[in-house]
C-alpha cells in the first residue's frame, strides 16, 4: 500500500542531470514504494527545476538506515563549516 507521504522544499543550488548542470528549484522527498531498489518502502528524493522539464531532475533512493546516515552527516558536516571561523559565508 502506498504511504502518499511527500514533503517539498525550494532549493538553491545546482545539480547534474541527463543533459549537464541546472538551477534547482525544489526537492521532493517521499517515504514510499522506491521504483528501482528492492526494499519495499524508502526515502526517495527528486531534485527537480521543473521549468527546465523531465531532464533536469536528479532521483535518489535510500533505505531509511541510510537516509538517516546522510542526513546526520549532512548536519555534522555543516556544524564544523560555520564552526570555522577561517570558512567564508557567501549569500546569494
Amino acid at each position: 500500500m502506498c504511504t502518499m507521504i511527500c514533503e517539498r522544499a525550494e532549493m538553491e543550488g545546482s545539480a547534474k542531470g541527463r543533459d549537464g548542470w541546472f538551477p534547482l528549484e525544489m526537492a521532493n522527498v517521499s517515504y514510499d514504494h522506491p521504483f528501482n531498489a528492492p526494499w519495499e518502502y524508502g526515502l526517495n528524493i527528486d531534485f527537480v527545476n521543473q521549468s527546465q522539464g523531465v531532464g533536469s531532475r536528479v532521483a535518489v533512493e535510500l533505505s531509511p538506515q541510510s537516509a538517516k546516515r546522510l542526513a546526520e552527516t549532512i548536519m555534522e558536516a555543516l556544524k564544523r563549516g560555520e564552526a570555522d571561523p577561517q570558512i567564508k559565508v557567501s549569500v546569494l
